[in-house]
């Protein structure tokens, strides 16, 4: 909580209306690497042109192994090892196969459906990344202290929410927080883990 505190207080001197946001497990360890995103409560979110977003394949390791997009997103995927990869998802929410190949030679994926969307490498097995797909231009990824800031254009009822690959029973939790103009509101996450296995990406 003393990470929250001082985002408050650097909010509070910046004027800016938002939610600071901190993730654990069910044990209290922080969880880096948690998808949040927030919804105006009732309304749709603001549209806008999505940023693009780059996954980069090293040292046999898709980087970074979460990514947060808003729908309809471009992702390139360009191959910095020395070996050629064949990507590829079988999500619904995206689905794509690319051939083998190096360097940029990857046809960038535009990502027009909500949804999780998980990579794989047909040569390399255990190469995996996740990627969300929210409906809105206001997200973060948490840090490797659990916490995340997401300021807001105006106050009001926003609903908050947090997604985590490695979740148990793949739920997303949510809160509905009242944010105040020039103020930072705070919220707290307490995700149940699936067992650690051992050899997984996220270990």
């Amino acid at each position: 909580m003393v990470f929250l505190s001082l985002l408050l207080a650097a909010a509070a001197a910046a004027g800016a209306s938002g939610v600071a946001v901190q993730v654990q497990d069910a044990a209290g360890k922080a969880l880096p690497d948690t998808v949040i995103y927030i919804e105006p409560e009732g309304a749709a979110p603001a549209g806008g042109k999505p940023a693009a977003a780059l996954i980069e394949q090293k040292g046999l390791k898709f980087l970074p192994l979460v990514t947060v997009v808003q729908t309809g997103a471009t992702i390139n995927f360009p191959n910095n090892d020395k070996v050629r990869h064949h990507i590829y998802s079988f999500s619904p929410a995206h689905k794509f196969d690319q051939k083998l190949y190096s360097g940029q030679a990857a046809s960038p994926q535009v990502f027009d459906r909500a949804g999780t969307v998980v990579l794989g490498c047909n040569i390399h097995d255990k190469m995996i990344a996740y990627i969300k797909v929210v409906d809105t231009p206001y997200f973060a990824r948490t840090d490797g202290a659990g916490a995340a800031r997401i300021e807001l254009p105006a106050a009001g009822k926003y609903v908050v929410k947090a997604w985590h690959y490695n979740t148990a029973g793949g739920a997303t939790p949510e809160q509905t927080l009242t944010v105040k103009a020039g103020e930072l509101a705070t919220a707290l996450f307490k995700l149940p883990m699936k067992p650690p296995v051992t050899g997984d990406a996220g270990t």
